[in-house]
């Protein structure tokens, strides 16, 4: 009996994916990191794959955040950056030493061409699903922008995409060890999406969050003060992400929350209060952005 369960255990660990069955990639090292992307911002300038901690891996660019999160079944990738940047995550990926068919799904942040453009090459790549929230669903298979979006007029499309699975606000994404959560946090664009889950390295967990952009930027005619209703829904998103467990902060742009001087060591990776300081420091720019909507008196 014993023996047939042994059997069985070991072809199911057979049958996983490859990258899963050893020691995980320990990555370029940091230092080579910040240097390919020293003076770099842009979206679509190359940098090479970085770990963070433990399974989450930086395989985007220099200016914008793309992250893979490695699991025993399966991976996850959390956003595409835009069109022409598809095949340099590729190719981080593979140069980590991954299949890109072991990306199981893909995710997103929100629905901007900068952070979605490569999700239909990068599908086509790995043959991964894609889910999103019912509010990026639209945007993403359209190729542009809900027209509620602030930034909708600037007219920035990028290549369809099809949805295989709509997810709701706390649910869950599971993908064999993998438990990531879903948080719904509209403001920044309608289908803004935050992401969290534990990741292990050793006896070392941490709570990751993925938070969304919370930038309050709009193309010029838009106005926040004539959006009551969508701006009581940003401020909400931002109690949200304030109030989440977090240990080490990520954000699709790795300026907004320092990734390559925390990474460097210049400030702290891990700062349990990083959300909650994210967050306020967003809702101080939303209220400034009102008020200078005001007119003078």
């Amino acid at each position: 009996m014993f023996a047939r369960l042994a059997a069985v255990a070991l072809a199911l660990l057979a049958a996983g994916p490859v990258s899963a069955q050893r020691d995980l990639p320990a990555g370029t090292p940091v230092r080579q990191f910040l240097a390919a992307c020293e003076g770099k911002d842009g979206w679509s300038d190359p940098s090479p794959p970085v770990r963070i901690f433990a399974n989450v891996y930086h395989v985007g660019t220099c200016g914008i955040t793309a992250l893979l999160v490695v699991g025993s079944e399966g991976h996850v990738l959390i956003d595409g950056g835009p069109a022409d940047a598809a095949r340099l995550i590729a190719d981080n990926i593979e140069a980590l030493g991954f299949k890109l068919q072991d990306v199981k799904w893909i995710v997103a942040s929100h629905e901007h061409h900068d952070h979605v453009g490569g999700l239909a090459e990068l599908k086509g790549l790995t043959g991964a699903s894609v889910a999103a929230r019912a509010a990026q669903k639209g945007p993403l298979e359209a190729g542009k922008l809900d027209w509620r979006d602030p930034q909708a007029a600037l007219n920035n499309n990028f290549p369809r995409v099809t949805v295989d699975r709509v997810m709701r606000d706390g649910e869950h994404l599971v993908v064999g060890n993998l438990d990531l959560t879903l948080h719904s946090t509209p403001g920044h664009s309608p289908g803004s999406t935050t992401w969290s889950w534990r990741s292990c390295q050793g006896n070392t967990c941490r709570n990751v969050v993925y938070a969304d952009s919370v930038t309050s930027v709009s193309s010029d005619e838009y106005q926040y003060s004539r959006q009551p209703i969508y701006v009581d829904a940003f401020a909400r998103s931002l109690g949200k992400i304030a109030g989440l467990s977090c240990d080490i902060l990520i954000t699709p742009h790795p300026g907004a929350s320092s990734l390559h001087e925390r990474l460097a060591g210049q400030q702290p990776l891990v700062d349990p209060e990083s959300c909650l300081n994210y967050a306020t420091a967003a809702q101080q720019a939303l209220e400034a952005r009102l008020a200078r909507e005001q007119p003078r008196r």
